[in-house]
């Protein structure tokens, strides 16, 4: 067969093939079988017609007779005919014919084996006589004492039995027909329905597509997760398995309630809603997710859902934050400083040196306590440089920030920088919004200390603090008491670092000088 033929064409072919090939084999069988069963048949009936004329009382006495061809000739020529079969032959022990349908062979020798037949017996032969191939039976004819007197032989030609079955062939060629068109419209049927199932490819269309498929899936650098519109996930790819933690030797081809998929993935894929970037939290990681129906040709196949791993990402996205906030506080700052510098400068130019040297002494004097609290309480250098711009962050947002002086952290607390400076910053961050448009007095406190096994960060705000259900909510990823899309990472980033190390979240609210207390315990290992 051509490779340019497609699937299924080369599947009708091969199937009409195999099924002519099938109803030819059935055809001779049954022709061979109706021959076997006719020769049967000519057997059984020339038989049982020499039997009948052997035994007849009539034939017996007309051998008797010294002519017996004038008495037997006419009862064999019309018994012949009544029975339908082609020569009736009474003959004599030595052989000689007393009848035949060819009266000239009437006298003469009969051609063949008769010896059985001599001997009491039966004799059942297909034998080229006179008219030619016939089957036939030759039977002896006894007086009442056994004494055998003549022979009876009866026979049907081979044509003759062959024109009987040439009876048959219309019927048999119908049904053979019938049964090539049935077949064959069965195999155009499955055929169709592969065609289109199939798109009309061939195999080596088929075999590449395939390569090409498994070759860009495992490739790819997103995840994919395929559902089918079962609500079973059909594929999902290396990325997607890694991603998700889905165990690579792990068959996927089940419903998604079946898989061990992270809760907010599972929801999103169970949901079948189309989105396009969500943010979504698998374990320690921040996904974004994409995803959409897959239609064609009007016929809805599923969703396909893709996945980046934004963890880095959002963390240095956080951190980029905290960097262009400290930046314009010290903007701000750096304005602030100037204007007081040139107001020191205008003081000392009046001659009032003292007043001059007292406001710079007390400017510097309250930013370097800060800095010795803070440096002095952590012995983490980025953690202390992180609350050090966050205050001049909250300076110039009109909050008060402190650190409590309880705080404690020793080097060895053996947490990773990243994963501290993650917690506390986006808990200053989450409370400086909380606070920012709170009457005032606006203050932030915030505590960073070890005890014992783990690090306690607290921070409060005087803001306008949350009710029971909000306070429920408000790690979750995507929710906010503020409106707009991307908010709602930072307190679920905080609850992703706390689950890692096995640690606790609360929120705490309704107190007379607090809005929100956030509570993380982190446990760390003691070298």
């Amino acid at each position: 067969m051509s490779p340019r033929w497609s699937i299924a064409g080369q599947l009708f072919a091969l199937q009409v093939l195999v099924v002519t090939l099938l109803v030819a084999i059935g055809t001779a069988g049954a022709f061979l079988l109706a021959r076997s069963d006719a020769h049967n048949a000519a057997v059984g009936e020339v038989t049982a017609v020499a039997e009948a004329i052997a035994r007849s009382p009539g034939v017996a006495e007309a051998l008797r007779t010294g002519n017996p061809t004038a008495e037997l000739q006419p009862y064999a020529e019309s018994t012949r005919l009544a029975t339908g079969t082609d020569f009736i032959v009474v003959m004599a022990p030595d052989r000689t014919r007393y009848t035949h349908p060819t009266v000239s062979l009437i006298g003469q020798k009969f051609a063949g084996d008769v010896d059985a037949a001599l001997r009491g017996g039966t004799v059942i032969q297909q034998y080229r006589g006179s008219l030619g191939d016939s089957v036939r039976t030759v039977v002896p004819v006894r007086e009442p004492d056994g004494a055998i007197i003549g022979l009876v032989s009866v026979g049907i030609t081979t044509e003759a039995i062959n024109r009987g079955l040439l009876r048959q062939v219309p019927a048999v060629a119908g049904s053979t027909a019938v049964a090539l068109l049935l077949a064959g419209a069965g195999a155009w049927l499955l055929s169709r329905r592969l065609r289109r199932q199939t798109h009309g490819l061939g195999p080596a269309e088929m075999t590449r597509m395939y390569e090409y498929y498994d070759a860009v899936l495992h490739s790819v650098r997103e995840g994919l997760v395929v559902v089918d519109r079962d609500g079973r996930v059909a594929l999902i790819n290396d990325e997607g398995r890694r991603l998700l933690g889905v165990p690579d030797d792990s068959r996927v081809d089940r419903p998604v309630a079946e898989l061990d998929l992270p809760t907010e993935a599972a929801e999103l894929i169970a949901s079948r809603r189309p989105t396009v970037d969500e943010p979504v939290l698998a374990g320690d990681r921040v996904l974004v997710a994409s995803q959409s129906e897959t239609r064609f040709e009007g016929r809805t196949l599923g969703t396909v859902l893709t996945l980046r791993d934004h963890t880095e990402l959002r963390e240095l996205t956080g951190e980029l934050d905290s960097v262009r906030g400290l930046t314009a506080a010290l903007q701000a700052q750096a304005h602030e400083a100037a204007n007081r510098l040139h107001t020191v400068l205008t003081m000392v130019e009046l001659g009032r040196a003292d007043e001059a040297i007292e406001l710079a002494t007390a400017e510097l004097a309250l930013a370097q306590q800060l800095t010795d609290q803070v440096v002095g309480a952590l012995d983490e250098p980025a953690l202390a440089a992180l609350l050090l711009g966050k205050s001049a962050q909250a300076s110039e947002r009109g909050v008060e920030l402190t650190v409590s002086d309880d705080s404690r952290l020793a080097g060895e607390h053996m947490l990773p920088s990243r994963d501290l400076l993650t917690v506390v910053g986006n808990l200053v961050d989450n409370a400086l919004e909380a606070v920012a448009l709170a009457d005032p007095p606006r203050r932030v406190r915030v505590l960073v200390r070890q005890e014992q096994d783990e690090v306690l960060v607290r921070v409060s705000d005087t803001g306008p603090g949350l009710t029971p259900d909000q306070a429920a909510a408000a790690f979750r990823r995507g929710w906010s008491t503020k409106p707009g899309a991307g908010r709602g990472v930072g307190l679920s980033l905080v609850r992703q670092v706390a689950e890692r190390y096995g640690g606790s979240y609360a929120i705490t609210s309704g107190t007379d000088d607090h809005g929100a207390i956030l509570t993380v315990r982190l446990p760390v290992r003691t070298p």
